[in-house]
């Protein structure tokens, strides 16, 4: 198949979307499909250009079987980012993305499939004036609900530019041939919003349950941490933004200072980090460790090296986003301490399974309890995370997830060829 994906978030950033979408790519190509995409520049989550790119013009160029086409758009200069500053990236972004698109259908050979990845939201347009022009068939893939997100977090208000973009997502979800999201739930959703049911698939995020395995904690990067013995290290390592809310994490830290074996280390970038390190150091906390994202080489002794793993967001991000970092964490067999409601994509996953365990968003005494518990307990956590390594096996393997999704690209193609000859 010739298969063209849009996504902002792509190859080299290395977290959330991006990941997800430069492997699907990845995974593709090696599978003999002619693959390209139109990205944008690398810049997630730090919001800054990435070295040694330039932003002012558009560039094609070649990872390993996947042609990439990155198009001009705006990007910060790190720091907070605000809600304007992010209406302007997407926007921007769709405007580069158009001019590529004329070129790219303007060519002899068609694109057989297209995959549009939410979000931004934007990346639906351009894919169904495709559908239209050329009759090429097209999925809009959610991996957020970035619209529904944003009005519960406060960011955007609902207001009439709230309306329009209501309108147009639910606009976007009856009209794509396909509508595929990562959790049951967030498939309910866009089916609520307007998405066909049987028109409608499951398309987890996945793990590398090959390269990513359990293994000691006591390796290389957690002695390069230079803890003492006894210590019970908690991790989060991703995105540090408004959605995930993780000023809880440094409340509970501040009530276990007295309790010396408990150590936090906090992984990643966003326009939050600077901010916590920063509170951090004000609270005298001597007890958490902020690093930067790390290399990829590094990451399964990253994993590894925690006693148990925290997947922080605020209660308004339930269920229309799932966190990425959890699949990795389940493959390394670790458990892990999510704030989640009950009912919520994330509690079936964790208490339901036996993986973790959930506490109230935002209740630091319910976050604190939960540490305190797991780190008496030892054998408890080991029974968690055998459950966790089980459960990415049976559901989290990427060759099984994408082969299906494979299957899936051809018998939609298949159909709409059909349908073009009678």
């Amino acid at each position: 198949m010739k298969i063209l994906i849009h996504s902002l978030y792509f190859h080299p950033d290395q977290t959330g979307i991006c990941k997800y979408s430069g492997e699907m790519a990845q995974w593709l190509a090696a599978r003999g499909h002619r693959v390209e995409v139109v990205t944008g520049f690398p810049h997630y989550p730090q919001w800054e250009l990435a070295a040694p790119h330039r932003r002012t013009r558009f560039l094609t160029e070649q990872w390993g079987e996947v042609t990439v086409h990155r198009v001009p758009h705006y990007i910060p200069n790190g720091g907070k980012v605000s809600a304007l500053q992010r209406m302007l990236i997407d926007g921007t972004f769709f405007l580069g993305s158009l001019v590529k698109w004329i070129a790219l259908f303007s060519r002899r050979d068609r694109f057989e499939v297209v995959i549009s990845v939410c979000p931004p939201m934007f990346t639906g347009i351009p894919a169904l004036l495709s559908g239209w022009l050329r009759r090429v068939p097209w999925i809009y893939h959610v991996q957020d609900f970035q619209v529904d997100a944003a009005l519960r977090l406060k960011m955007l208000n609902i207001g009439v530019l709230g309306k329009l973009l209501y309108a147009l997502e639910n606009f976007l979800m009856r009209r794509a041939g396909r509508v595929s999201s990562i959790t049951d739930a967030m498939c309910r959703r866009a089916i609520a919003k307007g998405a066909d049911a049987e028109r409608t698939w499951l398309l987890p995020n996945w793990a590398d349950v090959r390269g990513i395995t359990p293994g000691p904690a006591d390796n290389a990067f957690r002695r390069s941490l230079d803890l003492p013995p006894d210590s019970f290290l908690a991790i989060y390592a991703g995105a540090m933004g408004a959605k995930q809310g993780l000023d809880l994490v440094i409340e509970a830290a501040d009530r276990l200072r007295g309790d010396l074996r408990f150590r936090f280390l906090m992984v990643g970038a966003g326009p939050e980090w600077q901010r916590l390190k920063d509170a951090a150091e004000q609270r005298g906390l001597h007890s958490i460790l902020f690093l930067p994202v790390q290399p990829l080489e590094v990451l399964g002794d990253l994993l590894r090296a925690a006693d148990v793993h925290l997947v922080i967001q605020k209660a308004e991000a339930a269920d229309l986003v799932m966190p990425s970092k959890l699949t990795n964490i389940l493959a390394v067999g670790r458990p892990a301490i999510a704030t989640a409601s009950e009912g919520t994509a994330l509690s079936d996953v964790l208490e339901g399974a036996g993986t973790g365990c959930v506490v109230p968003p935002d209740d630091v005494d319910a976050l604190v309890a939960a540490l305190q518990k797991l780190g008496i307990d030892p054998d408890h956590r080991a029974r968690m995370g055998e459950n966790a390594r089980r459960y990415a096996e049976a559901n989290l393997d990427q060759d099984a997830i994408l082969l299906r999704f494979e299957q899936q690209l051809i018998g939609l193609v298949r159909e709409y060829k059909g349908a073009l000859k009678e």
